[in-house]
């Protein structure tokens, strides 16, 4: 089976990746969806909706108001995703071509080509503040979730991202935090030196986020391109 293109975020607001996950409700057999759109390389959720049913007219409906809120240029972003109905349906796919969205899947059945949104459920279902019991309504789950998208982007420090918050990482403020901080380790150290026995923690920003990258793939893109040579 041949895999997915590879692609390299070196920005914000280059490479999405989003999926849909059940969230359970009081009723029987009855179940919540939650639509999540994550920037790969800040980490930031860029939108995050609770629906009562999977549908490519609500996808499509997200996206524009993501696109509208982060000010997406044509042929700015590629969005990454599964082979779901909602992401491949006529409507998305419609939606995404009048925004100058750049469409990337999965291969079927491969849960790890979409790495990002996987971990990012794992991160919401398995967080302390995840509700032990089925939610009572959609308005709780929505409310939850909202919660939940403002702690996760602006108080949570992400280890994929060198611990900042995504919100930080997209603004672009990491750069300054992790060079104070590199600046008190430094002090730290040279206060007591017994306490270290070799250098201080890498606090360098992180500049390249990869999905779906190989070993030997080679980097070929331009200012505008995250795409890769495969």
């Amino acid at each position: 089976m041949t895999r997915p293109q590879g692609y390299l975020a070196i920005r914000p607001n280059q490479i999405y990746s989003w999926d849909i996950t059940y969230l359970l409700s009081a009723i029987r057999g009855q179940y919540y969806y939650l639509y999540l759109f994550l920037d790969i390389f800040s980490r930031k959720i860029v939108g995050a909706e609770v629906y009562e049913n999977e549908s490519a007219a609500l996808s499509s409906q997200l996206l524009v108001r993501i696109c509208e809120n982060e000010g997406i240029r044509p042929d700015q972003v590629t969005l990454h995703s599964d082979n779901g109905g909602p992401m491949k349906g006529a409507t998305m796919l419609v939606t995404m071509q009048k925004l100058g969205v750049m469409p990337s899947f999965s291969r079927p059945s491969v849960s790890n080509d979409n790495p990002y949104s996987e971990s990012m459920f794992k991160t919401l279902k398995y967080c302390p503040q995840f509700p032990t019991k089925p939610f009572e309504t959609i308005e709780a789950a929505r409310e939850w979730v909202k919660v939940f998208v403002v702690w996760y982007n602006t108080e949570q420090l992400h280890s994929g991202i060198n611990f900042v918050t995504p919100a930080s990482k997209h603004a672009g403020n990491d750069v300054q935090i992790l060079t104070k901080r590199k600046k008190v380790y430094a002090e730290a150290k040279e206060r007591n030196p017994a306490r270290w026995s070799g250098a201080t923690r890498n606090w360098q920003p992180i500049r390249e986020v990869k999905l779906n990258w190989l070993k030997n793939d080679q980097i070929n893109f331009n200012e505008e391109s995250t795409q890769m040579a495969c």
